[in-house]
């Protein structure tokens, strides 16, 4: 071997040769790499052009953060007639100091569309409370409806149970005076007679009467038989008392009706 050659066994050239390891030599490859990488794109992100918005909007804010020169011709304008710096306008000075305030358009709507949005919106929302209110409206109506149905269900029941009691009391008074017959079939509970006169004439009058029944409500029935257990047997339903005369009647009774005594 020549001495220009050199030995790949020497400790000289394997000093020369990358560390190809794994652990911890390949992680500082990685991180090596990574702040290489970094580091472009810091140099790509200094290097970057601004677009045209950026560029128009750091103009801006630097016009709005300059005062107005002497060169202005509006502000030349104003100091001929006596304006100063920092002074209000107006004859007094008690006008509008500061800039009035930019508004930048980002949309592309034409001028008094805002009106029109504003307006739709404000359309929009009474539209939508004026629903609310109609439902509110209904439901209050049929809440009211129901208690009234409610109410007018409670009563019938009431009525129905006065007349069946008013019937059950005007047959034992009636069988205590020895009448038999009941001056109207409704006046005594579930009362079945039995008639053996075939006459057509008697017929079509039980058919009369039979209408007649059915037209009249269970209220009507009601006060009917009340009206004739006071007349007739001097008795009140609603007090459970037979009286001795009219006069003791009139005086402790408090009335012929259910409301009456309540």
């Amino acid at each position: 071997m020549s001495d220009d050659e050199e030995d790949y066994m020497s400790d000289t050239f394997l000093n020369k040769m990358p560390d190809v390891r794994p652990g911890v030599p390949m992680l500082k490859r990685v991180k090596e790499a990574l702040r290489k990488e970094e580091i472009h794109k810091e140099k790509n992100l200094q290097n970057r052009q601004k677009t045209y918005k950026e560029q128009e909007q750091e103009s801006r804010e630097t016009k709005l953060q300059s005062s107005i020169s002497n060169e202005n011709k509006g502000f030349a304008l104003l100091a001929k007639m006596g304006y100063k710096a920092g002074q209000g306008l107006g004859k007094d000075g008690a006008g509008r100091v500061e800039p009035i305030p930019l508004n930048i358009k980002s949309d592309r709507g034409g001028i008094g569309m805002e009106e029109v949005k504003k307006r739709k919106a404000e359309e929009k929302l009474e539209c939508y409370r004026q629903k609310v209110r109609v439902q509110q409206q209904a439901e209050k109506q049929s809440l009211e409806d129901y208690r009234v149905r409610m109410r007018t269900e409670r009563e019938e029941r009431q009525t129905e149970g006065d007349l069946r009691r008013s019937q059950r009391v005007c047959e034992q008074l009636d069988s205590k005076k020895g009448i038999t017959v009941p001056r109207e079939d409704w006046y005594w509970p579930d009362l079945k007679t039995e008639s053996n006169d075939d006459d057509d004439d008697d017929d079509d009058s039980a058919e009369e009467e039979d209408d007649e029944q059915l037209q009249l409500s269970s209220l009507e029935k009601l006060h009917i038989l009340t009206s004739y257990l006071r007349g007739e047997h001097l008795y009140c339903i609603w007090c459970g008392t037979t009286y001795n005369n009219e006069e003791d009647l009139h005086s402790n009774c408090p009335g012929d009706t259910a409301a009456d005594h309540d």
